[in-house]
């Protein structure tokens, strides 16, 4: 093994947001992602050009570990032992009083235990665990609360438009050279 590395050295580097290699942007990159989202989301499932429009004020909804309950669009942040800290219903914060109507006194979610256990995803729930996943986390909460604007019954069927999003903006032919 040589004393020094080199990246000049290397034929591939591969690259993840929260364990990388050079500094990200993140401001950037979250704005990018998350239009890219909406964009679609407008475009191509008809929600309201609304989603578009952010504020400097609005990324303060996003941070890490949040949890969206697919049932009924609450975004829930966790204690390590599945205890309720703080939750929101779309983009707006329930009170402590709301908490525990919600998850009961011990303000317990109730598919922790399936969480803890495959620490990702379900038909239930989505765990937004890294930086990449923050746009999504801050245009599910938009979204639910755009359904509540209209009068619509929040459920799990806005996910599905979420991961056609998704899907859409990060499929493998977007990353191709231009005519190959």
């Amino acid at each position: 093994m040589t004393e020094y590395f080199s990246l000049a050295d290397s034929d591939v580097i591969g690259f993840d947001l929260d364990h990388t290699l050079c500094r990200y942007h993140l401001k950037e990159t979250s704005r990018l992602i998350y239009e890219s989202f909406a964009r679609y989301l407008v475009e191509h499932k008809g929600y309201d050009k609304d989603l578009l429009n952010l504020t400097p004020a609005t990324w303060d909804f996003c941070f890490k570990g949040l949890v969206v309950d697919l049932e009924d669009g609450n975004l829930v942040k966790l204690a390590e032992d599945g205890t309720v800290l703080r939750a929101t219903h779309g983009t707006n914060d329930l009170s402590m009083e709301d908490i525990i109507k919600h998850y009961g006194p011990k303000r317990e979610w109730g598919h922790f235990n399936s969480l803890n256990t495959t620490f990702t995803r379900s038909a239930k729930y989505y765990f937004y665990d890294n930086y990449f996943d923050l746009p999504g986390a801050l245009l599910c909460g938009r979204v639910v609360d755009m359904l509540n604007k209209r009068g619509n019954e929040v459920n799990s069927d806005f996910w599905k438009d979420m991961v056609a999003a998704i899907d859409h903006n990060y499929k493998t032919s977007a990353f191709k050279a231009s005519g190959t």
